[in-house]
Formats: C-alpha cells, sequence, structure tokens
C-alpha cells in the first residue's frame, strides 16, 4: 500500500508511532485550549517552526500536503469576515491548520504499517465488545491514506470542468465525485478480498 510518508528523511522519523500520536493528542488538546488570535497565531507559527528545521523541501511538502484546507478557510475568512467577527474566524482557522499541519507531520514521518499497529494495540480491549481491532486499524489506515487521494481526484474532476465549460462546477461535482469515491472503495474491497480479507 502507497503512504503518505514523506521520503526526506527527518529527526521525527525514527521516534516511535505510538509516542508521536500520543504527542498528536495533547497537542491538539493544547491548540483547541488557545483562545485568543494572537495565541492561536503563535501556535501556527510554532508548527511552521517545526516544519523549516526539517529543511526547505520538507516544509513545502508539508505546505503541499495542506492545499485542500485553503478552500475552508477562505469560506471562514469570508464569513466571518461579513458577520464581523473576524477575530473568530482567525481562532478557528489558524487552530484548524495547525492542528492538522501537525498530524500531517505525523503521517509525513510514520510508516502507515506502524501507525496500524499502533491503533491494532490500542483497540485490544474493544475485542471484548465483538470489535475486531485489526479491522478498525485497517480502517483508519485506509481513510488517512484515501482522504488526500480523494480531494486529488476532485480537484481533477474541478478541472476537467473547467476545461469544457465556462460557468462554475459548484454542486454539479458532488455525484461524479461521490461515483469515484464508490468506486475506489470497490476496487480496495477487492483488493482486501483478493488477499484474504480481514
Amino acid at each position: 500500500m502507497l503512504t503518505l510518508t514523506c521520503p526526506i528523511e527527518t529527526r521525527w522519523h525514527p521516534v516511535p508511532a505510538g509516542a508521536k500520536l500520543i504527542g498528536l493528542a495533547a497537542a491538539t488538546l493544547l491548540v483547541v485550549a488557545l483562545r485568543t488570535p494572537l495565541a492561536v497565531s503563535a501556535g501556527l507559527v510554532v508548527a511552521a517552526l517545526v516544519y523549516l528545521a526539517e529543511g526547505v523541501g520538507f516544509a513545502r511538502h508539508g505546505l503541499r500536503m495542506l492545499r485542500p484546507l485553503w478552500p475552508f478557510v477562505a469560506v471562514l475568512a469570508i464569513w466571518h469576515g461579513v458577520t464581523g467577527a473576524l477575530a473568530d474566524g482567525v481562532v478557528i482557522g489558524a487552530r484548524m491548520l495547525t492542528a492538522v499541519a501537525l498530524a500531517n507531520l505525523v503521517t509525513m514521518t510514520t510508516r502507515l504499517d506502524d501507525m496500524i499497529a499502533v491503533v491494532e494495540r490500542a483497540a485490544q480491549p474493544l475485542a471484548r465488545l465483538g470489535l475486531a481491532p485489526r479491522t478498525l486499524a485497517v480502517a483508519i489506515a485506509l481513510m488517512v491514506r484515501f482522504t488526500p487521494v480523494l480531494f486529488e481526484k476532485y480537484g481533477r474532476l474541478g478541472d476537467a470542468w473547467k476545461a469544457r465549460c465556462a460557468r462554475r462546477a459548484n454542486w454539479r461535482l458532488v455525484l461524479p465525485g461521490l461515483l469515484v469515491a464508490l468506486d475506489d472503495a470497490d476496487h480496495v474491497a477487492e483488493a482486501l478480498r483478493a488477499r484474504g480479507g480481514l
């Protein structure tokens, strides 16, 4: 399976996946606790410095991983600008960017099979409730892997629409995007069945 691991080696790559996931949970709770625009902006700057400390190439790769978030940030800025609550928009947008950037740092520096192993170990107590830990771990790994893939494919659908029509696509891409997601899910299910299933 392809992973989102960045080929640029960093000091974060050797850190165990479990430690990184615990650190990510703690950092995300800290980011959510920040309330003022200055505090959340400082958190975003710290996240950017963590990336830059590993080199400009790594930071650029991390910035590319944030590309799907920019439309959401733009909508937040416009909405809060219109409603006169721009400070709230800055707080929400900076929190979102910081949390996703930190999550991307974990996925960029952790092999997917290592993350699967950690989630599987953490989910062992759920086996008593009838939930298979392996199934949960693979489901989370598939979500991590395919979210950016689906964003990319949706972007291609948008590009195809722009090449054929002068009007904006809007809601018209929802159905083709859904069909692409279902087609990918069908292919992945077939591949899992061919390899013995879960």
